[in-house]
C-alpha cells in the first residue's frame, strides 16, 4: 500500500480500513526533548490504533527473538488483562517462555530511614505482591501458561525495561493507557519509556 499525507495517520487509518490484527513500525529513537515537542510516528501509531502495535528499535545486532522468552508487564487495568491476552497467545503459538512482572511504585524519598517509611513500603509491597498473583491467576485460568513471575518495587518503566534485559527478553509487552496529549508530552508514560528504552521489540496493547 503506498499512501501520501501525514504518516501516522495514514498507518491508523489503513490499518482500520483492512482490519490489521497487528501494526508493526520501528522506532528512529528522538532525544526527550524533541520526542516530547514533536512526538514521533511509532508514538502516534501506539496511541491511536485501534490494535496492537509491535516497535521494533535497531539493536546493533541480528537476532531470533521467537522462540524465546517473553516479558508481560501488568497493573491490574484493563489494558493489562488485554496485554495479557496477547501475550498468552503469543507465547503459545510460537512456544516461548512466558514471564510476568508487576512493579510496585515507590516514589524516591530523601530520608528512607524515617519512621513509618519501611512500614509504608512493606504495605506497598504487599500490595503488589497481592496483584501480581491475582494477574497470573488470570493468565493461567485464561489457558496460558507463566513460566516465572516477578515483583519489583521502584518506577515502573526503569524496572520493568532492566528485568527484560536480565531476562534475554525477545518481546515485552505491556497495555497503554492512552494520556492525552499534552499530559503525555509532559509527563510522557510507561509504555512510552519502554518503547525508547528497552533493548527489544515492544508490544503495545490498548483496550
Amino acid at each position: 500500500h503506498l499512501i501520501e499525507g501525514r504518516v501516522a495517520p495514514g498507518i491508523v487509518g489503513l490499518a482500520e480500513e483492512i482490519g490489521a490484527g497487528l501494526v508493526v513500525v520501528g522506532s528512529r529513537g528522538r532525544g526527550g526533548i524533541r520526542r516530547a515537542l514533536m512526538g514521533s510516528v511509532s508514538d502516534s501509531v501506539v496511541r491511536h490504533a485501534h490494535c496492537p502495535v509491535l516497535v521494533v528499535r535497531d539493536g546493533g545486532r541480528e537476532r531470533d527473538y521467537l522462540p524465546g522468552r517473553i516479558l508481560l508487564a501488568v497493573d491490574g487495568s484493563a489494558e493489562a488483562s488485554a496485554a495479557a491476552r496477547t501475550a498468552a497467545e503469543l507465547a503459545d503459538h510460537t512456544d516461548s517462555e512466558l514471564h510476568v512482572v508487576h512493579v510496585g511504585e515507590v516514589r524516591p524519598v530523601s530520608h528512607p530511614e524515617r519512621r513509618g517509611y519501611r512500614a509504608r513500603y512493606d504495605e506497598l509491597q504487599e500490595q503488589a505482591r497481592r496483584l501480581l498473583k491475582e494477574q497470573v491467576d488470570e493468565v493461567n485460568s485464561a489457558g496460558g501458561t507463566v513460566s516465572r513471575a516477578h515483583l519489583r518495587m521502584g518506577r515502573p518503566d526503569e524496572e520493568i525495561v532492566v528485568l527484560g534485559e536480565e531476562i534475554g527478553a525477545g518481546f515485552i509487552v505491556t497495555g497503554s493507557r492512552g494520556l492525552g496529549g499534552m499530559r503525555r508530552a509532559l509527563m510522557g508514560s510507561a509504555s512510552d519509556s519502554i518503547v525508547r528504552h528497552a533493548h527489544c521489540p515492544v508490544l503495545v496493547v490498548r483496550e
